[in-house]
This record gives C-alpha cells, structure tokens and sequence, in this order.
C-alpha cells in the first residue's frame, strides 16, 4: 500500500476508535455511491453523521482540516443525499470533520457541524 493511502487508512481507523469512545455507533466505513465516498457514516445518539477524516503526517502546507474545501463539502453532501435517499432515512443529520495530525505526537482535532448542506 501506497504510504499516503496507510497513513490515511490509520487516520481513519484512529477517528473511528475515537468515536466509538465516544459513545457512537459505527453505521459504515468508506461508503462509496458512484464516484463519491464518505469515510465514516456514524450515529450519535439520535443522528446520522457524515464524518469527513483528514490525516496529515506533515503540516508545512497547512493543517488537515483545512484541506475539506468546498469542492469537498459538496461532495460529502451528494453522497450524503444519496446515502439518505437510498436508505429513506428521516431525522437529524450532521457534517463532521476529524483531523488527525501524525508525527513525534498524534493530534486529533473532531470538528463537529464543520458545514452544511445549504
């Protein structure tokens, strides 16, 4: 594996532990309609979360949050409709972002409501 697409996948399965501490329930990994993909699909108590998760190894260019521009919230939202679609859900839906910064130290910042779908 490509060392860009392992320090993603560790990144991933970092939030995912996290939010599981949380108290969350884990609904899909990397879920993909077509050419878009959401990496976590969550529930926090009584809402669906689409969690966004951006790792970084190096920050010269920029923490990994900032990364999740507006192409890629759009994106998020598409897939997000269609997952909503596909599954007839009805209730309260949320954007999350989790940036997880690796180096001599791992950071991991959750950005709850990091956008909206408009």
């Amino acid at each position: 594996m490509a060392k860009h697409l392992e320090i993603g996948a560790d990144g991933e399965q970092m939030a995912m532990e996290y939010l599981i501490g949380k108290g969350c329930k884990i609904v899909l990994r990397n879920w993909r309609f077509k050419n878009l993909e959401v990496d976590l699909i969550v529930m926090d108590q009584r809402t669906l979360v689409f969690v966004e998760v951006k790792t970084r190894s190096r920050t010269e260019f920029g923490l990994p949050q900032e990364f999740v521009d507006v192409q890629k919230q759009r994106r998020l939202i598409r897939a997000a409709q269609a997952y909503i679609l596909k599954t007839a859900y009805i209730g309260e839906v949320r954007f999350d972002v989790i940036a997880v910064k690796k180096g001599p130290e791992i950071e991991l910042t959750h950005i709850k409501d990091a956008f909206w779908d408009s």
